[in-house]
């Protein structure tokens, strides 16, 4: 059995509020279903393997997908994006083909663990050196503890746009300028920013940039993509048939086929473009306001209910569409199972993925609840949420 979003018991489970967007958003834009099932029922050959007609119309839908991505992010060649599954593979491509053996690597302690888990995966393989830059309790980044990691061998710069459990943004544009002033390479994970917060790649002058198509840009799961900027050559991950250059014996140089070795999912980018031209549509900008008004009406709500403490930026401060927080004397995933067994609430519990992130926030001992809007998140949403919390406080 399941409560409404006022607390009234109902067994529809469709009626789930999601609040977990985070992880991935729901629902998808109508489009983005229409256009998977559209090349499926139609030019459902091998893009790139061809030249008869099915195959080159394929390939004209993921190249409309790229140019629709270089749109949203400021690329000037839709061919310095490569299709990746997710953001980790996004950033194991990077990371992995970048470093080279003796290399140092400055991160942040609000990293992702596929972030992490690259870097000391390389650490222990390759004889890496790996520094992680001091952020407070807030996600703020201290600029000047990060200008005093550099060492004459650090290679590349990489952080989060945006800590999935602190929700804050970090200064992109300063931290372009301190890496390249120090002849660093700047590698961006944007998994909680593309397609919700405004990134232009010149503007910010980004080296690499990972991103996922299943989250803000409102895609498929199994989507996502790397940019990688023009003077900068990687390792391909993976080493196979791309469909050109198919006489030679080494991956080919040309972009994208290089980073793209084996059949292309079709039918996800297919829906990744349609969620790409929905955010295109509507604008980043709204997108951003829409979310972080809800995110300040649930900090306002949660911080009025005795035993909730919420982590990450003040009130008012910028964030993306994240609040995570703790009950007091309660673990966090009590509080999430709570939520949806009881109020049909979908919210995220737990490490996140990122125990730097929970070590800085000081929630490592038992995690932290993290309610995640999106754009379809509504104001009822979000009041059910609150609801929620207030009956599980006076319960507990």
């Amino acid at each position: 059995m399941r409560r409404s979003r006022r607390g009234r018991k109902c067994t529809d489970k469709k009626a789930i509020i999601y609040l977990d967007h985070a992880a991935t958003s729901w629902p998808k834009p109508p489009g983005v279903g229409e256009a998977m099932m559209e090349i499926l029922n139609g030019p459902a050959a091998n893009a790139g393997r061809g030249n008869h007609s099915m195959a080159l119309q394929a390939g004209r839908v993921l190249f409309r997908t790229r140019s629709q991505l270089a749109k949203l992010f400021n690329i000037s060649n839709p061919n310095n994006i490569a299709f990746t599954s997710n953001t980790t593979s996004a950033l194991n491509l990077a990371i992995k083909g970048f470093l080279r053996p003796g290399d140092h690597v400055i991160a942040t302690m609000i990293e992702h663990n596929s972030v992490r888990r690259p870097l000391e995966y390389l650490r222990r393989t390759q004889g890496i050196s790996v520094d992680y830059a001091a952020v407070d309790r807030e996600g703020k980044l201290n600029l000047e503890d990060l200008k005093t990691r550099f060492k004459p061998t650090t290679r590349l710069v990489v952080c989060s746009h945006s800590s999935n459990l602190l929700g804050s943004i970090l200064p992109i544009h300063d931290i372009s300028a301190v890496a390249h002033e120090h002849g660093a390479t700047l590698l961006v994970d944007a998994a909680q920013t593309a397609g919700t917060y405004p990134i232009d790649v010149q503007d910010l002058n980004i080296d690499l940039m990972a991103f996922p198509g299943h989250k803000g840009l409102l895609g498929p799961q199994g989507t996502g993509g790397l940019y990688i900027r023009p003077e900068i050559d990687l390792e391909p991950l993976l080493h196979g048939g791309t469909g050109s250059q198919s006489e030679a014996p080494e991956q080919p140089d040309v972009r994208p086929d290089r980073f793209e070795a084996g059949t292309a999912n079709a039918p996800g980018i297919a829906g990744l473009g349609a969620g790409v031209s929905f955010v295109l549509k509507q604008g980043v900008e709204y997108i951003y306001q829409k979310e972080w008004e809800l995110t300040q009406f649930i900090m306002e709500e949660l911080q009025s209910i005795a035993g909730i403490s919420i982590i990450g930026p003040s009130l008012g401060e910028s964030r993306t569409g994240i609040v995570s927080f703790t009950m007091a004397g309660r673990d966090a995933s009590e509080v999430a199972f709570a939520l949806d067994r009881d109020y049909g609430i979908a919210v995220r519990a737990g490490y996140h993925c990122t125990p730097l992130g929970h070590q800085t926030a000081g929630t490592l001992e038992g995690g932290a609840v993290r309610a995640s809007v999106g754009y379809n998140t509504t104001t009822q949403d979000v009041e059910a949420l609150i609801f929620a919390v207030k009956s599980l406080t006076k319960l507990y």
